[in-house]
């Protein structure tokens, strides 16, 4: 799922009027929600209805829209570990399947998540994600209708209201006579075909926000919560680098082997995948062998007074190479993350020791509590660079 960046923009919470359909039971649709479920079904079943383009009457299986919603909640869970709140159970059934993930999926190869719906779809899954989010979906379609109904009579109440022609006031899908798929309503998938950026933005904004009170301290969740189109480029940080490694005699942070620009990688510090960026401050050279076996996990405290050393002397020379316009465009985002208020403390290296300290632990902190492995650090063996979780 890609949604458009201007989505992101501001709350969306009108939708477009339609003279065929009252819209008012669709803008309720995740009021008063307290766990992922809606969020995650209503957004596949956009996806599904996407990729069926948008034909009216074709039924959705219920086994279709479990795999849409874990492939949908696979980056978010897996991938990027963001919680879903203490009493939702996608992930639960998530974690439960013995899923081979392979490369393209882990590179961002598989955009349509063709291949990962694919991979979950090969195993027996839990059919108890139906039991109530369907059919709850819809409460804000029948609200005058399920007045005084007890709870556990609330889906079979929903289920034969759905099978009326109610005019305007048509639910959004109906059900199949087994209950084990939804019937889109062909005015509603009309509306949804006509409407689908607004309305995939609409129900994305209201996930962001859920998913932003569930993980109020980490970093970039709007960039976690569907599939990274791509990881972008590091031309630009390596460029930066290599001129600091061309002047310099720079030692790599974990292993203190001496860099040199024709044998360098860039390594994220606080992993990607917790970050979701490619920001300066977070990135230091190291060799490849080292950033290939480090991946995801977290180094060590004590490689934090060694990365803000490093940073310092590659801020040093980059001041003293670089134009200064183009140096302070590169710099910005030191000052903005780092909490530093001017360009100068960049270079006065107890003060950058200082931000790093009051930066980087409380996040390694953070991403340990979302269960990045923790403490990871180098040691010599036999003149071998090896990693040690």
């Amino acid at each position: 799922m890609k949604i458009a960046s201007d989505n992101w923009s501001a709350p969306l919470t009108i939708l477009p009027l339609n003279a065929e359909l009252e819209i008012a039971p669709l803008a309720r649709l995740f009021d008063e929600t307290a766990t992922s479920y809606k969020f995650v079904f209503f957004l596949s079943l956009l996806d599904i209805l996407k990729r069926n383009q948008f034909q009216a009457g074709e039924p959705i299986p219920f086994r279709d829209l479990i795999v849409e919603m874990l492939a949908n909640s696979w980056y978010p869970h897996t991938y990027f570990r963001l919680s879903f709140g203490r009493q939702d159970q996608i992930t639960a059934r998530l974690d439960s399947l013995p899923l081979q993930i392979g490369e393209p999926i882990l590179k961002f190869k598989d955009p349509d998540k063709k291949l990962l719906r694919a991979t979950i779809g090969e195993h027996p899954l839990d059919h108890s994600l139906m039991r109530f989010v369907p059919f709850r979906l819809l409460r804000p379609f029948f609200e005058e209708d399920l007045r005084g109904i007890p709870d556990y009579k609330v889906n079979e109440a929903i289920a034969c209201l759905a099978k009326e022609e109610r005019g305007q006031k048509a639910p959004l899908y109906s059900f199949s006579k087994q209950r084990d798929a939804i019937l889109p309503h062909p005015l509603w998938t009309e509306y949804i075909r006509v409407h689908f950026a607004l309305i995939q933005g609409w129900a994305a904004w209201h996930w962001l926000e859920y998913m932003q009170r569930c993980n109020q301290a980490v970093p970039a969740i709007s960039a976690k919560l569907f599939p990274p189109q791509e990881r972008g480029s590091l031309k630009p940080q390596i460029e930066y680098w290599k001129l600091a490694i061309q002047h310099l005699d720079l030692r790599c942070i974990y292993t203190d082997s001496l860099l040199s620009p024709d044998r360098m990688s860039l390594d994220h510090f606080l992993p990607w995948s917790f970050v979701a960026h490619h920001q300066l401050w977070n990135l230091v050279p190291t060799l490849p062998e080292v950033n290939s076996s480090k991946l995801d996990r977290l180094p060590a405290e004590t490689y934090c007074r060694r990365l803000a050393q490093l940073q310092h002397q590659g801020l040093v020379l980059t001041s003293q190479r670089m134009p200064e316009s183009q140096w302070e465009r590169v710099v910005e985002p030191f000052l903005s993350d780092l909490k530093l208020a001017d360009r100068r403390d960049l270079l006065d290296e107890c003060k950058l020791a200082e931000a790093y300290e009051s930066c980087v632990k409380p996040q390694l902190a953070i991403a340990k509590t979302l269960g990045f492995t923790p403490n990871w650090h180098y040691r010599a063996c036999g003149g071998a660079v090896t990693g040690s979780p």
